[in-house]
């Protein structure tokens, strides 16, 4: 397709967006009384509008059963993580029985590698992407501690090669057949968090178990913005929370995938609680733990229905419209944003450099751009003429056009509100 950085080219590309019903079904900010353009769904998305519903039947059977409502809800609390378990499967890729909600995605994590980091004296590395998301280094440093090693021994980091903002897969596959046999796991960002980068996960996800190694991804990036097939891509294990393209609401719940070879195992170690047994058997109280035969045997306490009320209200949209039309908008609205960045760039005395992968295929819905002689001042100036989007040290903003709620009016009206950002600094340096 031929882009035109012209209004009109972009209402005509929104008549033509099958999806832009959607937008009315979510809440947008207003900055100076106007709606906002906002990029910050690979943060926090956006209120749908659904939502209330879905929690207001919570607080009303709550108001009207009490107690009883574990039962006799409308939808019964005692099984109400259950119901997220299929729509997620398809967003995922997973099968049902694969899929858990529960807690956080940190805790999840932390969780999952009771059972998938079992160092050994020969055996005890952790491989990751160098500069990882900060809570998943933090993460894997206690975790090496706690087993007594040294995280400068333990964790090895794929490293960038001199100049370049992305990783490259063979250096990727070269590292995990480096470190061989002392490998342990490899637990990787799908999506890096800062360039938008997307990895190839079912080629490193089997070079990984060419060495024997476990293979988890922190997916908080990657689900419900790329297509993901965890069963199919063999991976063991992988958690992402809801917040961010999902728009289940701040800090939400997290999701949880376990590879079904890993049910139904009694030499699978992993913390255990109440609601990760037999859910047949659960309220006798018996002293023994039979695991649930799926992911739920993770679980430890019952589920925060409060929580999963937002969740369930924004998969029932995911449902509606599907990953496979998702990703259709996303990649042209993306690239329409790429286009107008250059454009504006052309038009004015700047450069911008776009960091994420130019490749459709190994980037999602974020394009990271490093502003060379713009600095935070020009952020700023965005924030304060309704364009919300983040800033990441030392120089680089994050669009992220949510293809659910983002019009491709949008982002032509970004671009003319970057290009006078950049003309109201250039006039104020000459003055």
């Amino acid at each position: 397709m031929q882009f035109e950085n012209t209004k009109q080219f972009a209402q005509d590309l929104d008549e033509q967006d099958v999806l832009r019903k959607y937008r009315d079904q979510f809440h947008f900010p207003k900055v100076n009384g106007k709606q906002v353009i906002y990029f910050t769904g690979n943060s926090l998305g956006l209120q749908p509008k659904n939502t209330k519903r879905f929690v207001d039947e919570v607080m009303q059977d709550w108001s009207e059963l009490a107690v009883e409502g574990h039962f006799y809800a409308k939808k019964p609390w005692w099984d109400y993580h259950e119901r997220l378990a299929e729509p997620l499967s398809r967003i995922v890729g997973a099968k049902p029985e694969e899929i858990t909600v529960m807690n956080t995605l940190t805790v999840n994590l932390h969780l999952l590698m009771v059972s998938f980091y079992r160092p050994t004296d020969k055996r005890y590395k952790i491989i990751c992407e160098e500069k990882a998301f900060p809570s998943d280094q933090y993460m894997l440093k206690s975790q090496v501690k706690f087993h007594g090693y040294d995280p400068k021994d333990a964790i090895v980091e794929i490293k960038k090669r001199d100049g370049e903002h992305n990783f490259r897969k063979e250096d990727i596959i070269k590292t995990i057949q480096e470190v061989g046999e002392e490998c342990a796991l490899i637990l990787i960002g799908g999506v890096n968090y800062y360039t938008g980068q997307v990895f190839d996960m079912k080629t490193i996800t089997k070079a990984g178990h060419d060495i024997g190694a476990f293979v988890g991804w922190d997916l908080a990036h990657a689900a419900g913005n790329i297509k993901l097939e965890l069963h199919d891509w063999d991976v063991d294990f992988a958690a992402w929370c809801s917040y961010k393209y999902m728009n289940s609401g701040p800090g939400n719940t997290s999701g949880c995938f376990v590879h079904e070879r890993f049910h139904n195992r009694q030499d699978i170690p992993r913390f255990e609680g109440w609601w990760g047994t037999n859910k047949e058997t659960r309220f006798l109280m018996k002293p023994e733990f039979e695991p649930m035969p799926n992911a739920d045997a993770w679980q430890l306490s019952n589920a925060p229905v409060l929580a999963l009320a937002p969740y369930l209200a924004s998969l029932e949209l995911f449902d509606e419209v599907g990953m496979d039309a998702l990703i259709q908008k996303r990649n042209l609205i993306v690239s329409y944003l790429e286009f107008v960045l250059k454009e504006i760039d052309k038009q004015v005395d700047s450069t911008f450099e776009v960091i994420t992968p130019s490749d459709p295929s190994e980037r999602g819905t974020q394009l990271s751009v490093f502003l060379h002689g713009e600095g935070r001042k020009l952020f700023d100036y965005l924030m304060k003429n309704g364009v919300i989007t983040d800033w990441r040290e030392p120089n680089v903003i994050r669009l992220a056009p949510a293809p659910f709620y983002c019009s491709f009016e949008d982002m032509y009206n970004f671009g003319q509100i970057l290009k006078q950002g950049i003309l109201q600094k250039t006039s104020e340096l000459s003055n």
